[in-house]
Protein backbone atom coordinates (compact mmCIF):
# COMPACT_ATOMS: atom_id res chain seq x y z
CA UNK A 1 0.00 0.00 0.00
CA UNK A 2 1.42 3.46 -1.09
CA UNK A 3 0.05 6.76 -1.87
CA UNK A 4 0.56 9.61 -4.29
CA UNK A 5 -0.04 12.98 -3.29
CA UNK A 6 -0.89 16.14 -6.01
CA UNK A 7 0.34 19.28 -4.62
CA UNK A 8 -1.93 22.59 -4.95
CA UNK A 9 -5.61 22.09 -3.58
CA UNK A 10 -4.57 18.61 -1.68
CA UNK A 11 -1.43 19.68 0.48
CA UNK A 12 -1.66 23.57 -0.19
CA UNK A 13 -3.54 26.24 -1.46
CA UNK A 14 -0.98 27.91 -4.16
CA UNK A 15 -3.96 28.59 -6.35
CA UNK A 16 -4.79 32.23 -5.25
CA UNK A 17 -0.64 32.82 -6.22
CA UNK A 18 -1.01 31.32 -9.16
CA UNK A 19 -4.31 34.20 -9.65
CA UNK A 20 -2.43 37.00 -8.67
CA UNK A 21 0.30 36.33 -10.76
CA UNK A 22 -1.88 35.82 -13.83
CA UNK A 23 -4.26 38.82 -12.75
CA UNK A 24 -0.80 41.27 -12.73
CA UNK A 25 0.10 39.51 -16.57
CA UNK A 26 -3.46 40.46 -17.57
CA UNK A 27 -3.47 44.32 -16.28
CA UNK A 28 0.05 44.72 -17.68
CA UNK A 29 -1.80 43.55 -21.36
CA UNK A 30 -4.84 45.97 -20.79
CA UNK A 31 -7.57 43.65 -19.00
CA UNK A 32 -9.12 42.28 -16.09
CA UNK A 33 -8.87 38.30 -15.39
CA UNK A 34 -11.43 37.30 -12.78
CA UNK A 35 -11.91 34.52 -9.93
CA UNK A 36 -14.36 33.06 -12.21
CA UNK A 37 -11.96 33.16 -15.47
CA UNK A 38 -9.42 31.74 -13.44
CA UNK A 39 -11.09 28.52 -12.89
CA UNK A 40 -10.51 27.56 -16.06
CA UNK A 41 -6.64 27.28 -15.31
CA UNK A 42 -7.24 24.41 -12.83
CA UNK A 43 -4.99 21.53 -13.75
CA UNK A 44 -3.75 23.03 -16.91
CA UNK A 45 -0.39 23.75 -17.66
CA UNK A 46 1.58 27.22 -18.04
CA UNK A 47 1.70 27.44 -21.51
CA UNK A 48 -1.85 26.32 -22.34
CA UNK A 49 -2.90 28.30 -19.22
CA UNK A 50 -1.66 31.67 -21.00
CA UNK A 51 -3.58 30.89 -23.99
CA UNK A 52 -7.01 31.06 -22.37
CA UNK A 53 -6.03 33.75 -20.61
CA UNK A 54 -4.65 35.58 -24.02
CA UNK A 55 -8.15 33.98 -25.52
CA UNK A 56 -10.05 35.61 -22.47
CA UNK A 57 -8.04 38.81 -22.96
CA UNK A 58 -9.32 38.80 -26.74
CA UNK A 59 -5.51 38.77 -27.86
CA UNK A 60 -5.27 35.25 -29.16
CA UNK A 61 -3.28 34.97 -32.35
CA UNK A 62 -1.40 38.35 -31.36
CA UNK A 63 1.42 37.21 -30.06
CA UNK A 64 4.73 35.37 -31.18
CA UNK A 65 6.15 32.03 -29.51
CA UNK A 66 8.65 33.95 -27.96
CA UNK A 67 6.73 36.66 -26.50
CA UNK A 68 4.59 34.34 -25.47
CA UNK A 69 7.12 32.28 -23.68
CA UNK A 70 8.73 35.74 -22.59
CA UNK A 71 5.09 36.46 -21.03
CA UNK A 72 4.79 33.30 -18.81
CA UNK A 73 8.28 33.43 -17.88
CA UNK A 74 7.36 36.70 -16.43
CA UNK A 75 4.38 35.12 -14.60
CA UNK A 76 6.61 32.38 -13.25
CA UNK A 77 9.00 34.76 -11.91
CA UNK A 78 6.61 36.66 -10.00
CA UNK A 79 4.69 33.00 -8.84
CA UNK A 80 8.01 31.94 -7.59
CA UNK A 81 8.26 35.40 -5.38
CA UNK A 82 5.08 35.29 -3.48
CA UNK A 83 5.33 31.22 -3.26
CA UNK A 84 9.06 32.20 -1.70
CA UNK A 85 7.13 33.42 1.34
CA UNK A 86 5.01 30.63 2.49
CA UNK A 87 4.63 29.50 6.18
CA UNK A 88 3.83 25.52 7.24
CA UNK A 89 0.73 28.07 8.22
CA UNK A 90 -0.21 27.27 4.97
CA UNK A 91 -0.51 23.65 5.20
CA UNK A 92 -4.04 22.36 4.45
CA UNK A 93 -6.09 20.91 7.10
CA UNK A 94 -5.25 17.49 8.68
CA UNK A 95 -2.08 17.17 5.50
CA UNK A 96 1.21 17.15 7.84
CA UNK A 97 -0.63 14.63 10.51
CA UNK A 98 -1.90 12.41 8.09
CA UNK A 99 1.84 12.33 6.08
CA UNK A 100 3.09 11.64 9.29
CA UNK A 101 0.53 9.10 10.13
CA UNK A 102 1.51 7.14 7.12
CA UNK A 103 5.12 7.36 7.52
CA UNK A 104 4.74 5.85 11.11
CA UNK A 105 3.13 2.90 9.74
CA UNK A 106 5.98 2.74 6.80
CA UNK A 107 3.73 3.54 3.64
CA UNK A 108 5.42 4.95 1.16
CA UNK A 109 4.25 8.45 0.01
CA UNK A 110 5.17 10.20 -3.20
CA UNK A 111 4.19 13.53 -4.47
CA UNK A 112 2.82 13.37 -7.97
CA UNK A 113 2.55 17.08 -9.40
CA UNK A 114 2.76 18.77 -12.66
CA UNK A 115 4.43 21.96 -10.98
CA UNK A 116 8.00 22.87 -11.47
CA UNK A 117 8.14 24.67 -8.08
CA UNK A 118 7.12 21.50 -5.83
CA UNK A 119 10.27 21.36 -3.90
CA UNK A 120 10.33 24.92 -2.87
CA UNK A 121 7.02 24.70 -1.78
CA UNK A 122 7.40 21.53 -0.06
CA UNK A 123 10.59 23.45 1.58
CA UNK A 124 8.97 26.21 2.51
CA UNK A 125 5.87 24.16 4.34
CA UNK A 126 8.45 22.07 6.01
CA UNK A 127 7.44 18.95 4.56
CA UNK A 128 9.76 17.56 2.14
CA UNK A 129 11.30 15.27 4.95
CA UNK A 130 8.14 13.31 4.82
CA UNK A 131 8.01 12.15 1.30
CA UNK A 132 9.90 9.43 0.09
CA UNK A 133 9.99 10.56 -3.60
CA UNK A 134 8.84 13.87 -5.15
CA UNK A 135 7.80 13.68 -9.27
CA UNK A 136 7.27 16.91 -10.33
CA UNK A 137 6.96 19.18 -13.64
CA UNK A 138 11.03 18.91 -13.56
CA UNK A 139 10.66 15.08 -14.12
CA UNK A 140 7.60 14.42 -16.66
CA UNK A 141 6.84 15.18 -19.45
CA UNK A 142 3.24 14.98 -20.17
CA UNK A 143 0.54 16.78 -18.44
CA UNK A 144 -2.77 14.77 -16.27
CA UNK A 145 -4.83 13.01 -17.29
CA UNK A 146 -2.25 11.59 -19.35
CA UNK A 147 -1.00 8.87 -16.16
CA UNK A 148 2.84 9.47 -16.38
CA UNK A 149 3.64 11.59 -13.21
CA UNK A 150 1.64 9.00 -11.26
CA UNK A 151 3.38 6.14 -12.50
CA UNK A 152 6.68 7.56 -11.97
CA UNK A 153 5.73 8.06 -8.91
CA UNK A 154 4.75 4.16 -8.20
CA UNK A 155 8.17 3.60 -10.10
CA UNK A 156 10.16 5.13 -7.39
CA UNK A 157 8.59 3.88 -4.88
CA UNK A 158 9.14 0.47 -6.17
CA UNK A 159 5.11 -0.26 -6.60
CA UNK A 160 2.87 -1.88 -8.61
CA UNK A 161 -0.31 0.87 -9.42
CA UNK A 162 -2.64 -1.69 -8.46
CA UNK A 163 -0.53 -1.20 -4.90
CA UNK A 164 -1.12 2.65 -5.08
CA UNK A 165 -3.93 4.94 -3.89
CA UNK A 166 -3.58 8.74 -5.25
CA UNK A 167 -5.57 11.45 -3.55
CA UNK A 168 -6.26 14.34 -5.97
CA UNK A 169 -8.96 17.72 -5.99
CA UNK A 170 -9.20 18.13 -10.06
CA UNK A 171 -10.63 15.86 -12.57
CA UNK A 172 -8.00 15.47 -14.71
CA UNK A 173 -5.55 14.39 -12.22
CA UNK A 174 -8.39 11.78 -10.90
CA UNK A 175 -8.50 10.51 -14.47
CA UNK A 176 -5.08 10.30 -14.92
CA UNK A 177 -4.87 8.18 -11.35
CA UNK A 178 -7.48 6.08 -13.18
CA UNK A 179 -5.75 5.33 -16.37
CA UNK A 180 -2.84 4.11 -14.18
CA UNK A 181 -4.59 1.67 -12.90
CA UNK A 182 -4.77 3.15 -9.14
CA UNK A 183 -6.99 3.66 -6.56
CA UNK A 184 -7.71 7.29 -6.25
CA UNK A 185 -9.76 9.50 -3.14
CA UNK A 186 -10.90 12.81 -4.79
CA UNK A 187 -10.69 15.87 -2.34
CA UNK A 188 -13.48 17.83 -3.04
CA UNK A 189 -17.40 17.05 -4.05
CA UNK A 190 -18.20 13.76 -5.61
CA UNK A 191 -20.36 15.74 -8.46
CA UNK A 192 -16.94 17.05 -9.90
CA UNK A 193 -14.40 13.65 -8.64
CA UNK A 194 -16.92 11.27 -9.89
CA UNK A 195 -14.45 9.03 -10.95
CA UNK A 196 -12.74 8.77 -7.52
CA UNK A 197 -13.03 5.66 -5.04
CA UNK A 198 -14.61 8.16 -2.63
CA UNK A 199 -14.16 11.91 -1.48
CA UNK A 200 -13.28 13.79 1.48
CA UNK A 201 -13.44 17.55 1.85
CA UNK A 202 -9.96 17.53 3.57
CA UNK A 203 -7.20 15.31 4.94
CA UNK A 204 -8.30 15.82 8.00
CA UNK A 205 -11.05 13.04 7.08
CA UNK A 206 -8.60 10.59 6.55
CA UNK A 207 -7.16 7.55 8.65
CA UNK A 208 -5.08 4.97 8.14
CA UNK A 209 -7.85 2.41 8.64
CA UNK A 210 -9.94 4.54 6.13
CA UNK A 211 -7.18 4.06 3.49
CA UNK A 212 -6.52 0.39 4.23
CA UNK A 213 -10.34 -0.44 3.43
CA UNK A 214 -9.81 0.66 -0.55
CA UNK A 215 -6.95 -2.36 -0.33
CA UNK A 216 -9.39 -5.18 0.95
Amino acid sequence: MNCLFDLDGVLVDTAKYHYIAWKNLAKRLGFDFTEQDNERLKGVSRMASLEILLEVGGLSGKFSEEEKNAMAAEKNTEYVKLISQMTPDEILPGARQFLTDLRAAGIGVALGSASKNAQTILDRLQLAPLFDAIIDGTKVSKAKPDPEVFLKGAEALGAQPSDCCVFEDAAAGIEAARRGGMHCIGIGTPAVLSQADFCVNSLAEMTIDRLKQLFQ
